[in-house]
């Protein structure tokens, strides 16, 4: 099928939903404008699905929305930045607090709207002035970028995309808001990603889909092995654009779960390329492992190592780096039947070193996106990773977080 992506497009791009943002002062750094609380909200009830961090110190923003989470229902998303609402005694009220002001503003239900918070762990959120700004942010369908650009902390981009795709005549929009660029290891969560679409879309069907492609893609990335307190990822399917419902076994299925794959893809790698301090976006593929599992391992554990990291930092080709990390993995693993390719060229195949000149791998290490190839040869089973290199700036950004 052929998916047709929307010029800066976003979460406002399928039909039904508006968002915005405003500036109250709670994060002290970025670039102008400077936004740090965003709306979203659906023009009728929507069924929405997520998946959270699995950290078991988690914000309070988290232990709401998984609450919320079992009415099914969602009409309204509230999220700041510069402060997460997590290890703090009174979070939990304040996140409630969060979302009656949300509600009460747009006009709808407090238990149908969801809420989301990242930024400094610790401290309380400063409710006088989400009090005074929240009731100010005036919500639309060209204010996706705003809602966006709420959102970031250490982010230097935004990330949001739209596509289309369609199914039996009708056109369906998907779009996606995320941020996250440090403390990313997600470990069945996410980082910060709200999604919504236009298609109508089954509840169970819609939860397990989420869950199948979060762990395809934003699962599947790595900035520093840390995984955030505060890890969301919320899908809105509103179906305002008509249709029969999407549901399993279904017309419509496949194309649905295609279409958010390709969607949660893009943002997978825009989210590692942004890393903290980046140069380089690492992709690892894996192939022919036994298992999707143990392909999936060794993927996410060559891009995670810090020695891979700076080996592409350095563009210090080193496939005993990439041998290291897939043998400590936990995947079945063959030394003699490995073979390594480091961008395109063979450095390692059938457990030996191949005659590639050090400096014709070196050369092509000498790029801004970087994919390394780990094939077991065991197996038909394959999967991606993206992660970052290590940085000094990464470093310099995270020595200083707080100040």
């Amino acid at each position: 099928m052929t998916f047709e992506w929307i010029a800066a497009g976003g979460v406002t791009s399928p039909q039904g939903f508006k968002a915005g943002g405003a500036y109250a002062g709670i994060k002290t750094y970025g670039p102008e404008p400077r936004l740090d609380v965003g709306l979203l909200l659906s023009d009728v009830p929507a069924t929405v699905a997520g998946v959270f961090t699995t950290n078991r110190i988690c914000g309070a923003p988290v232990t709401l929305c998984r609450e919320r989470l079992q009415g099914g229902s969602a009409r309204a998303l509230v999220v700041n930045s510069g402060c997460s609402n997590v290890a703090v005694a009174q979070g939990l009220e304040d996140s409630r607090q969060m979302t009656q002001w949300a509600a009460a503003h747009l006009g709808v239900s407090e238990q149908e709207t969801f809420v989301a918070s990242t930024g400094v762990i610790g401290r309380r959120l400063p409710l006088d002035k989400l009090k005074a700004t929240i009731p100010t942010v005036a919500v639309s369908r060209e204010g996706g970028a705003a809602f966006s650009r709420a959102m970031m902390t250490t982010d230097t981009v935004q990330k949001q995309r739209a596509l289309q795709f369609t199914v039996n005549g009708t056109q369906y929009t998907l779009g996606a808001a995320a941020k996250g660029v440090g403390m990313a290891h997600p470990n069945m969560a996410t980082v910060l990603c709200f999604l919504t679409t236009d298609a109508p879309v089954e509840a169970q069907f819609l939860q397990l889909t989420l869950r199948t492609i979060a762990d395809r893609t934003l699962n599947m990335i790595d900035v520093d092995m840390d995984t955030s307190t505060s890890d969301t990822m919320l899908l809105f399917a509103n179906g305002k654009a008509g249709g029969a419902s999407i549901a399993a076994g279904k017309p419509g299925a496949p194309e649905f779960e295609a279409a958010l794959l390709q969607l949660c893809t893009a943002i997978a790698r825009d989210l590692a390329r942004d890393g903290e301090g980046a140069r380089t976006l690492i992709e690892v593929v894996c192939n022919n492992a036994l298992s999707e599992k143990d392909a999936r391992l060794v993927a996410r554990t060559v891009v995670s190592s810090p020695l891979v990291k700076t080996m592409v930092t350095g563009r210090d080709p080193n496939p005993g780096r990439v041998l290291m990390a897939a043998g400590r993995s936990g995947a079945e693993v063959d030394a003699s039947k490995i073979s390594v390719w480091i961008g395109g060229k063979p450095a390692f195949q059938n457990g030996a070193p191949t005659e590639t000149p050090y400096d014709a791998l070196r050369q092509a290490m000498n790029t801004d996106e970087l994919q390394l190839v780990v094939d077991l040869g065991l197996g038909d089973q394959s999967a991606t990773a993206w992660g970052c290199d290590l940085t000094e700036d990464y470093i310099k950004v995270n020595a200083s977080y707080t100040t």
